[in-house]
């Protein structure tokens, strides 16, 4: 199966995480944010990963749901590392960016797939 662009920024996005987080120091109560990061960023494109294997379109939206609210999630812990100095304010921003980047494309994804769903109901 060839990757969407979404699986792959999704993907691309959880490796510049946890590569970002191996420099971060985590022995001075910092590795609780380090852990939320990684486990919130990597489940993304997990459950990106699980939707295309999904029993049914109701299936597929929630597991987009679920990316979407880790993406949100996500988005959250980058704001407390560059707030607490964890990481640099341009790591912030790029990586926010990206974050956002992945959101919107969710969104898309979930409107679509709802849309399709419908018209697909109302055509039975």
């Amino acid at each position: 199966m060839k990757d969407s662009e979404l699986r792959t920024r999704a993907k691309t996005f959880a490796l510049k995480i946890i590569s970002v987080c191996d420099t971060i120091d985590t022995r001075k109560g910092r590795g609780v944010l380090v852990n939320q990061i990684t486990r919130s960023s990597t489940s993304i494109g997990a459950n990106i990963h699980e939707a295309n294997y999904a029993s049914s379109k109701a299936d597929f939206i929630n597991k987009f749901h679920i990316a979407l609210k880790e993406c949100l999630e996500t988005e959250y812990w980058l704001d407390m590392l560059g707030g607490s100095n964890c990481i640099t304010e341009e790591t912030s921003k790029e990586l926010l960016q990206e974050c956002g980047v992945i959101r919107r494309m969710l969104v898309k994804s979930i409107n679509t797939a709802k849309t399709n769903s419908k018209k697909q109901s109302e055509e039975n």
